[in-house]
């Protein structure tokens, strides 16, 4: 047994075992993150290939020139495509096609439920309209004193507005309100504009806030000065 007064014993070095041990934990660091991605790149290849190459002609695959079957064409095809069909539908004849298509859709029971309801969400996900968040907030929800992050959309128009019984002088905003850790699910809610809160953080640091659960939080700024509060002096 070791006195106070005995001199202090060096560590012990880790054994042979340990180190091979903690080499290998050190790789598997190093090397799960870029095998992942390499494996996640080169299936997503190979199931886009599976869809695309078999509606492209023969004499319009590189195979039949190379001889061996490139994993990834599928995709530049499908690029190739999307932006012709894209700049096709800007064009006057374009819109009158996707007119008569739709009003063909229109009258197929089935079709037209799946297609509208493809329609819709296609259009929410990618259309660059006014729908996209573009601000972040603090509203004060379930209840006064309890602050949530939430993200500002559009105005509330219509009936909304109407049924609400909201003042005109005072907008009223639809404002969503995420879940964590999903973000994708979540609350609509309307607040008039004087209870909402908008902060001067991206919209983007904001989802990264609520998906960490308040862990994340973006790169601190000059803090804004309150009326009537005085900022506490540096130590």
């Amino acid at each position: 047994m070791n006195t106070p007064f005995d001199p202090e014993m060096p560590p012990r070095r880790p054994g042979l075992f340990a180190r091979l041990r903690s080499s290998f934990l050190t790789g598997i660091v190093v090397i799960a993150p870029v095998g992942l991605t390499i494996w996640f790149l080169w299936s997503f290849a190979g199931w886009v290939d599976s869809f695309v190459l078999p509606l492209v002609p023969e004499r319009f695959q590189p195979e039949q020139y190379i001889g061996i079957n490139l994993r990834g064409v599928g995709i530049f095809f499908f690029l190739f495509f999307t932006i012709l069909v894209g700049w096709i539908a800007k064009g006057l004849m374009g819109r009158s096609l996707i007119r008569f298509a739709e009003s063909l859709v229109e009258r197929m029971p089935v079709v037209r439920s799946i297609y509208s309801g493809v329609k819709q969400i296609a259009e929410t996900v990618f259309a660059q309209s006014e729908r996209s968040f573009e601000k972040a907030c603090m509203v004060e929800y379930p209840r006064k004193g309890i602050w949530a992050v939430g993200f500002v959309s559009t105005e509330a128009k219509g009936e909304i507005v109407s049924r609400a019984g909201h003042p005109e002088d005072d907008d009223l905003l639809s404002v969503f309100v995420p879940t964590t850790p999903n973000p994708t699910s979540g609350f609509l809610l309307y607040f008039p504009r004087r209870d909402v809160i908008e902060l001067d953080m991206t919209v983007e640091d904001a989802a990264k806030l609520v998906i960490s659960a308040g862990l994340v939080y973006p790169n601190p700024k000059k803090p804004v000065q309150t009326p009537g509060k005085k900022s506490k002096p540096e130590a």
